[in-house]
Formats: C-alpha cells, sequence, structure tokens
C-alpha cells in the first residue's frame, strides 16, 4: 500500500512558496503613491497634509509635476499606509518596477512633466490678530482641516523679527494702510467695528507708533524684508493690494480724519512709489472713505454681470521641466477653477509689473486671479477672492465646512503654495 503522506522536503517547499506569494507586496513594494487626479483621489486636501506629515518625519518625497494631477511619491512604510487609511486619503503601493517606469517616463524629454523632491516640512506662521475678526480666513481653515501645524503672529511678533523663525507666512485678510478695512461706510456703528478700532490704536500706542496706518507701514517693510532675505510669502484677498498699498505709501498720509484723526496728504496720489512694490504698479487710490474698496488694483466693482455659475478662472500651462515653479503653484486635477469673490477678488491686468507672473486668469474678464514673483531671495504669491468654495462670503456668515469640499481646486492652490518651500532649492530659480 502506497503512503498518502507528502514529504517533509515538499511541505518545505510548499511552506517557502506560500510565504513568498503572502509577503510579495511587501517584499517587492518599494513606493506609495498619493494620485491627485480627478478618478484617483477621493480627499485631494488631505493628502497635502499626509505629505506634509512624512516630511515631518525627515523622509523625502517627489513631487510628480503634471502627472495624474502633480501626484506625490512616498517612501513605502505601514505607518504611512496607516495613516493614509486613518485620514481617508486614496493611495497605491508600487513595485520597484512599477516606480521606475513611471520616473522614466517622466523623465523623458517628450513630457511635459517633472519630479520635483521635497525635502524639508516648512515651518508655518499666519499673520492674523488674535482675536479673530467675525469673518474667516481660507487658508487657516484648510490648514487646520489638512492637519498641517502653523502658528499665529501679529504685528508685535514681527516688528520683534520673529519672522526669520518661519519658512513660510501667510498674511490673513488685513488692511495695511490703515483704514480699517474699508468697512467704514457700512460697519462703522457695528460693535465689532468700534472695538476692533479702539484694539487697534491701543496697540499702536503700545508699540510707540502715533497712528495705526504707521504701524500698519513699519509691519509691512517687515514683511517686505523677511521676504527679500529668501521668505515665502502667501496672500489673499484684500492682504494682496493693501499690502502694495502700504509699500508704495511709505511715509505718505493716504488716511482721511475718520481714521486717523487728522487730514491726508495733499495730492497723496502724485506721491505714491510704485517702486516699492511687489506686484502692481500705476494703481489709483480710491479717495472716498464710504466705498467699500482701496484702489483700481482690484476688478470686482468693473466685472460687470457675471453670474455664480459662469464665473471661472483658468490655471497657465508652463513647462515643467523649464518652469517647475510656476508648474508647481498650478497643480491641480482641473484647468478651469470656480471662481469667488471678495474685497479683492482679481487683479487688474494693465496694473501688474511686467516681472510678475500670471497663474491663473478671466481671459474674458481681463482679470488676474492667481500672480506669483521673486523679490529678492524670495517668493511671494497673491491669490485674489475670499474663499474658494463660498462664492460671496459676507462678514457674520458662517465658516465653510471643508468636509463637503475634500477635493476643493480652489483649495488646492493654496496648498501648493504651502508645500513650494520644502521643494529641493534647484526647482526654486526662475
Amino acid at each position: 500500500m502506497k503512503n498518502n503522506i507528502w514529504p517533509p522536503k515538499f511541505f518545505g517547499g510548499l511552506f517557502f512558496y506560500i510565504l513568498c506569494f503572502l509577503c510579495g507586496s511587501s517584499l517587492y513594494a518599494s513606493s506609495i503613491l498619493i494620485p491627485m487626479d480627478a478618478e484617483g483621489q477621493k480627499n485631494h486636501l488631505k493628502a497635502y497634509g499626509i505629505t506634509y506629515w512624512v516630511l515631518t518625519k525627515q523622509q523625502k518625497v517627489q513631487w510628480l509635476l503634471n502627472y495624474r494631477g502633480g501626484s506625490f511619491l512616498l517612501p513605502d512604510g505601514e505607518n504611512i499606509r496607516r495613516e493614509c487609511q486613518i485620514r481617508g486619503v486614496s493611495f497605491e503601493i508600487l513595485s520597484d518596477g512599477q516606480t521606475q517606469e513611471i520616473l522614466d517616463g517622466i523623465s523623458s524629454p517628450s513630457q511635459n512633466q517633472e519630479s520635483v523632491i521635497l525635502e524639508k516640512a516648512p515651518k508655518i506662521a499666519v499673520y492674523t490678530p488674535k482675536d479673530n475678526p467675525p469673518w474667516d480666513d481660507a487658508v487657516t481653515m484648510v490648514l487646520s482641516y489638512a492637519e498641517i501645524p502653523y502658528e499665529k503672529v501679529y504685528d508685535e511678533e514681527v516688528l520683534e523679527d520673529q519672522l526669520v523663525l518661519y519658512d513660510w507666512l501667510h498674511l490673513h485678510h488685513e488692511d495695511f494702510t490703515g483704514q480699517y478695512g474699508r468697512f467704514y461706510g457700512a460697519y462703522r456703528t457695528a460693535p465689532w467695528y468700534i472695538e476692533g478700532k479702539q484694539n487697534a490704536e491701543a496697540m499702536a500706542q503700545k508699540l510707540g507708533f502715533n497712528k495705526v496706518s504707521e504701524q500698519k507701514s513699519a509691519v509691512a517693510q517687515k514683511i517686505k524684508n523677511y521676504v527679500i532675505g529668501g521668505g515665502f510669502m502667501f496672500a489673499m484677498c484684500s492682504a494682496t493690494d493693501s499690502f502694495d498699498i502700504a509699500l508704495a505709501a511709505e511715509g505718505v498720509d493716504i488716511c482721511e480724519p475718520m481714521f486717523d484723526g487728522d487730514p491726508s496728504d495733499a495730492n497723496y496720489q502724485s506721491k505714491l512709489n510704485y517702486d516699492n512694490t511687489f506686484a502692481f504698479t500705476n494703481f489709483i487710490l480710491e479717495r472716498n472713505p464710504l466705498v467699500y474698496e482701496f484702489s483700481s488694483i482690484d476688478t470686482t466693482r468693473k466685472r460687470g454681470e457675471i453670474s455664480k455659475e459662469s464665473d471661472y478662472f483658468s490655471l497657465m500651462d508652463f513647462s515643467a521641466k523649464w518652469d517647475p515653479v510656476p508648474t508647481m503653484l498650478c497643480q491641480n486635477h482641473t484647468a478651469l477653477v470656480k471662481g469667488f469673490m471678495g474685497q479683492t477678488t482679481a487683479f487688474t491686468r494693465e496694473e501688474i509689473k511686467p516681472t510678475v507672473l500670471v497663474l491663473g486668469e478671466n481671459k474674458i474678464n481681463g482679470e488676474a486671479r492667481y500672480i506669483h514673483g521673486v523679490k529678492g531671495k524670495g517668493f511671494f504669491t497673491f491669490y485674489g477672492g475670499h474663499d474658494p468654495e463660498d462664492y460671496q462670503h459676507r462678514v457674520g456668515d458662517p465658516k465653510t465646512e471643508l468636509e463637503l469640499h475634500p477635493s476643493s481646486p480652489g483649495y488646492r492652490l493654496i496648498l501648493n503654495n504651502v508645500l513650494f518651500p520644502a521643494a529641493k532649492k534647484k526647482n526654486q530659480k526662475t
């Protein structure tokens, strides 16, 4: 009678084969791909947070420009897989061969793609008042949602030269001209406006300034020096044009009596120095204090009848291999982004300096929505509008719930800027 018991030698070989089969994905997986195209990613915003988190672990990341919406290539690890699952971020496991095939394709001269190495998690500061005003800031909301840490700074910290501690600075929707956001016409009797003005005046006195406008001018100069020294600055809404206006009006009183208690300088328009600004030139200031507008830079009142449904802007297409900086800043899963309004909605094309790159525009309206430039050793990006997922956000409106917009193209542009300082320095040249 034949022995039906398999020999031990067979069991040893079978065990080894099963072990290899079960562990094959771990043995040959070298990378984690976080896809950023529309179909492959269910939470684009939190994907940036995962990338930032990996950088905090002293691990490098490759940003695959123009590959599947600007995907991220991470080192494989059980802790990274688990973090993606916890945060609800889609990911794919790649073998050595698959990874190399993707990188070879990206490096081909025929492809408008590039791989950029992200090396270090940038330290982030948000310039914002400690007593939050009755409106929201898109950047702080998306940083919190993406789980990217940041610290708050305001005038005292800036004037004490603490900006050198940070790699990236966001300017809250601030008025650097000392005109309290130009809210005087509609809100001068509102308790929050009165209290805010009193607090600002008290702060100016505490810091040794006679006027709020003088204090804000000094703060703007400090921020300018931060950028020139190599800092990265990002601003939205009224922090864009009011910042440049403050730089142009250094030493010139452009505030009417209801703002600073004395008359403005005669013919102050002719005294502006456009050489001092970052992005804008030849703009005309709004003299009427009852008008909710700073200058001709903003296009809000020039737009005519534009419906919410038809308001879009397009992202520019750059060469990933030759122009990696603007390409990084424009990574998205769509080239067409929903428009949104703000105190400063968009920028007049004719008043943008020729050295400044337009990253996003509405050609029909002749306006730029998203611009970028170099100042000294540093960089700045200005983004028009208040909240990418709240078309016409007003004072006192409820905040946007980003859980309802996890793949917002408009918010992705903000997070592109957050990761930009992490790029290997050779990729930051323009």
